[in-house]
């Protein structure tokens, strides 16, 4: 392995030790995300892996390597729940015992997943809230009880197994794609994305994409060097990391890579379509790379490759992506309102207030009293983004106190 930067000859090493256990997963023409763009737009479904994620290739390319003396001391591993599926999987097939630290906010769906491929070898140690409180902790444990650390992205090893995942979209194709699309939460998937182009002389377009509250690619390359965010938003579970590695980064800054960011109600809106129309469950970073399509400017006769890193979204997560996808397309708002303490203020708000095709999808009195008023939270979900217009208007002409509770209002986070 080359001391600082993976090239092609360690992918190709690590391809071979993957031969038999990682899948390889299909490349499937989308035709929703290629009649968008007029580029024929293939998905690589990583989600089809055995842990349901590209995380096994790194993963089991570490710890492969380790040798037997290591081996016998267990390996230990921070996840946000996908790279520990990964470690659980080559746990059970090497016969090693293992740890996975994750977040407390890890869904049940990953952890359940991690007990099952670990097959009784690895140990779930929840801690904190953000992956880097766990990482903090794995590392801790290793220090002291002589397992081996498995880093999720930023060892050269992992980043080799990953890199697998375009060395087999070109096979696949026959040749590379006008524009390769990754995620990035660690950047371990860029960086081996990177590493495998960088010797052709006219590489593809390389676009890593961020969740906008979890940007530490973007923060990292502004800084010159890996640098913590100031906050951290966890939505995007599987790419919530406060700061990227520094072997990542010095791939992606070596290659010019293109950093994009998508909110959560874009990402949440592509998640919907993907099940809706594509029949495909994608967890939040999973989709994190189709849903910047619309980022990037005219694709027409192109071929584009988005990387689908990972199914494991938990389904009881399913209503709060609806909700932030309603709102993010402007169908789906929220009032506090002034109610007179009088019998048929609610039947007058209904008969005066709503449109036809309007819902009230919520109504909660925020506090009861003895007031002349009452106030009351509502929640409004409309037919067509268009019509909040009217429905403003219908409010500002009634005799009564309302008030939008805007994205940034503090009430805002407690609906969404």
């Amino acid at each position: 392995m080359n001391t600082t930067r993976v090239t092609r000859a360690d992918i190709e090493a690590a391809a071979a030790r993957l031969d038999g256990v990682a899948t390889t997963t299909p490349l499937q023409l989308n035709a929703r995300l290629s009649a968008l763009t007029g580029a024929a737009v293939y998905l690589k479904r990583e989600d089809l892996q055995p842990v349901r994620s590209y995380k096994l290739r790194g993963a089991y390319n570490f710890i492969s390597q380790l040798a037997t003396d290591v081996r016998a001391r267990g390996v230990v591993c921070a996840s946000a729940g996908n790279h520990a599926q990964g470690v659980a999987m080559a746990c059970a097939l090497l016969g090693i015992d293992g740890w996975a630290y994750l977040p407390r906010t890890t869904p049940r769906q990953k952890r359940d997943r991690i007990e099952a491929l670990g097959e009784g070898r690895v140990e779930i140690r929840a801690t904190g809230d953000t992956y880097d409180e766990a990482s903090d902790a794995a590392a801790a444990f290793a220090a002291s009880n002589g397992a081996a650390l498995v880093p999720a992205f930023d060892a050269l090893d992992t980043i080799a197994g990953q890199g697998t995942v375009i060395r087999e979209i070109e096979g696949q194709l026959g040749r590379s794609p006008d524009v390769l699309v990754v995620p990035i939460g660690g950047g371990g998937l860029l960086a081996g994305s990177a590493a495998w182009l960088s010797d052709q002389a006219t590489p593809p377009r390389l676009v890593g994409v961020e969740p906008a509250g979890a940007a530490s690619m973007a923060a990292a390359v502004r800084a010159g060097l890996p640098v913590p965010l100031d906050t951290l938003d966890t939505f995007v579970d599987g790419a919530a990391v406060r700061q990227v590695g520094a072997h990542t980064y010095a791939h992606a800054a070596a290659s010019g890579v293109e950093l994009l960011t998508v909110t959560e109600g874009e990402l949440c809106t592509e998640m919907i379509a993907l099940y809706q129309a594509d029949g495909i469950i994608a967890e939040p970073a999973g989709a994190l790379s189709s849903t910047a399509l619309g980022q990037l400017g005219d694709l027409r006769d192109q071929t584009v490759v988005c990387v689908l890193s990972g199914g494991n979204n938990d389904l009881s997560r399913y209503p709060e992506i609806l909700e932030r996808s309603l709102v993010h397309l402007g169908l789906k708002h929220y009032f506090l309102v002034e109610f007179p303490q009088e019998p048929g203020a609610l039947r007058g708000f209904l008969d005066h207030a709503l449109g036809p095709e309007d819902d009230i999808t919520l109504f909660e009195y925020v506090k009861r009293s003895n007031r002349e008023t009452g106030p009351a939270l509502v929640g409004i979900e409309l037919a067509r983004r268009e019509d909040i217009g009217p429905l403003l208007d219908r409010l500002a002409g009634m005799s009564l106190v309302v008030e939008q509770v805007q994205p940034d209002h503090a009430l805002f986070r407690f609906l969404v």
